[in-house]
């Protein structure tokens, strides 16, 4: 997507995400029809920021951009990384959050993530851990009656991802209560 004069202008001739000046190119953030300035690098794993999260270290910065295009984008990769205490920060006006949360929708695939009595969790709930869980690599146990706040769901429906222990972990949703 080209980037027109008024956009140019608006970025400062910089990515509006890491402030890099090279290679710079439009970023449509659907579902509306704007834009922000983004470079090289920020679109290469923009889709999914897990591949190089180091580079988005710069979020830090650019999530307090007044710019409602850009702070829609932080979110969706601040959310996608799983950055809860820097998403604990951000404050979006409502129809910005909205517009945050339209793009961070998944296509349906089917079959919900359940917990362990069979209650559908959603991106964001809260659930209890029911059984001690030993947590490979870490070398901790997640404990019986652990409470894992803002859970992100995955693609395989019986696994959710979360933070214990301020370690960011994957749990089987069959060991988990919706709190």
């Amino acid at each position: 997507m080209n980037i027109d004069d008024a956009l140019m202008q608006r970025s400062g001739g910089k990515c509006e995400l890491c402030g890099a000046s090279e290679n710079l190119m439009a970023y449509k953030v659907a579902p509306k029809e704007e834009a922000i300035v983004i470079c090289e690098k920020c679109s290469a794993s923009i889709e999914d920021p897990t591949q190089d999260e180091n580079h988005w270290h710069c979020l830090s910065d650019s999530m307090w951009s007044m710019e409602p295009a850009v702070q829609a984008v932080v979110y969706r990769l601040l959310t996608k990384l799983g950055a809860q205490d820097q998403l604990d920060m951000l404050y979006l006006e409502p129809e910005v959050l909205q517009w945050a949360q339209a793009g961070l929708k998944k296509a349906d695939t089917g079959e919900p993530t359940r917990d362990s009595n069979g209650t559908v969790l959603q991106e964001g709930d809260t659930v209890t851990i029911i059984k001690d869980l030993p947590v490979k690599g870490a070398g901790f146990t997640a404990k019986q009656g652990t409470t894992v706040k803002n859970i992100h769901l995955c693609e395989d429906n019986t696994m959710i991802e979360g933070r214990v222990n301020g370690v960011k972990i994957f749990l089987l949703s069959k060991f988990l209560k919706k709190a």
